[in-house]
């Protein structure tokens, strides 16, 4: 229960204590850890076997946020590396099939570097996946290759931001993308397979996006637009990364936008600013279990704490046969 609510709820250590005492039963923070630890110790397989699971997808998401973790930040601390310059926490987000895969991962590394080590476990053989994030290029691994797609909402918010003094230009794109977006909704209604799907965006959505493409082009060639302004810097953002913003054009199962991975990291959000971050690197790694498999229970219809309470009774057979204690396939316990 406290390891759900610290990680699944956002309630930090030193509110549950406060709580706990006013109910006249204490749970002191030192207390909470030590009930804690032990669940995640037993979760630690299946959040390994979460991972090889999710390494083996066709479809990956990817985004990460900043994190505080006072060993690796704080002067004096034990954990220190003079070539980094901040902490960070990764979401990394896989579908397979009707199952989500939500993974967290906390400290230097970023979200690039973070899938790298997911990759590592791909089994050889397999097509490279699809890879949906922003256009960073610290979100792209550089050992493996991906194909790349780029959120079409980060392209769309570069004209939100300028909708106030470019008024009919921006307004003509959110139109152009709007409609896109309608075709993507209809997609999802009429239930089409992945090649169904690509085929209504190359009929519908594919002469909005070429007549868009003409139209950002003539805009700064006919000098309508200034290129330094701000309507021409959100141009040269769509021109600059367009193949990857329109993959979905031409690649069965890809996605338009991150959205998924950027609800995903809310939950770490929520965590930074409810317990200002974490204490140490082994608080993060205890952090990034309970949260990956809490918020993957979530995602597949499972209760979280009973899982975890499932979880915490088994530890043997869930450590000799992880990919069986897996939230979407766990032996439910008994409601008679």
């Amino acid at each position: 229960m406290t390891g759900w609510l610290r990680f699944g709820c956002g309630v930090p250590h030193y509110r549950l204590a406060r709580m706990q005492k006013s109910l006249g039963v204490p749970l002191p923070e030192s207390t909470q850890w030590e009930a804690m630890l032990p669940v995640a110790q037993a979760a630690e397989p299946v959040f390994r076997e979460l991972i090889r699971q999710a390494a083996q997808v066709s479809v990956l998401y990817v985004d990460d946020t900043t994190m505080r973790v006072r060993e690796m930040r704080s002067k004096g601390g034990s954990v220190i590396d003079p070539k980094r310059t901040g902490t960070f926490t990764t979401a990394v987000v896989g579908e397979l099939g009707r199952q989500t895969m939500i993974l967290y991962f906390t400290g230097w590394k970023h979200a690039g570097e973070n899938l790298t080590d997911v990759l590592r476990q791909r089994e050889a053989g397999l097509e490279p996946p699809i890879l949906m994030c922003d256009a960073l290029s610290r979100n792209v691994p550089k050992e493996f290759r991906t194909v790349l797609a780029n959120c079409l909402v980060h392209g769309r918010r570069e004209f939100v931001d300028n909708r106030e003094c470019f008024r009919g230009e921006c307004q003509h794109v959110l139109e152009q993308l709007a409609e896109v977006y309608r075709v993507d909704a209809e997609a999802k209604e009429r239930s089409l397979n992945p090649l169904e799907r690509l085929a209504h965006h190359q009929t519908h959505s594919g002469p909005v996006m070429a007549g868009l493409q003409s139209w950002m082009a003539e805009e700064l060639a006919q000098k309508r637009t200034e290129p330094n302004s701000g309507l021409g810097l959100a141009i040269r953002y769509m021109q600059n990364h367009w193949e990857a913003l329109t993959l979905f054009l031409r690649v069965a199962g890809a996605p338009l936008d991150n959205n998924v991975a950027e609800r995903t990291l809310k939950a770490a959000i929520m965590h930074r600013k409810n317990s200002m971050g974490y204490k140490t690197v082994n608080g993060a790694k205890v952090g990034d279990i309970f949260m990956s498999l809490i918020h993957t229970c979530r995602s597949s219809g499972a209760n979280p704490f009973e899982y975890l309470l499932a979880l915490a009774r088994n530890p043997e057979a869930v450590a000799a046969h992880p990919s069986d204690w897996l939230p979407w396939n766990y032996p439910k316990p008994s409601r008679a």
